[in-house]
């Protein structure tokens, strides 16, 4: 799994600081550890997935509405 190399919270740049272990935002200061990172990674990467499918079904809706019924 590839390490985001921005800020969930602002989309600034992420640092590394070994001797604590945590990355922080150089913009908002936000602070997190490596699980608390990926927890958000993938809890975006399953909010973009509902988002998706509803642009489908939309999407396919609205090619219904359209069309000749």
């Amino acid at each position: 799994m590839s390490m985001p190399k921005y800020c969930p919270e602002c989309g600034g740049e992420l640092r590394y600081d070994p001797g604590h272990k945590l990355y922080t935002c150089m913009s908002c200061g936000l602070t997190l550890n490596f699980d608390e990172l990926i927890r958000i990674q993938e809890e975006t990467r399953l909010k973009e997935s509902e988002e998706e499918r509803r642009r489908r079904e939309r999407k396919e809706y609205l090619k219904w509405w359209l069309s000749k019924k």
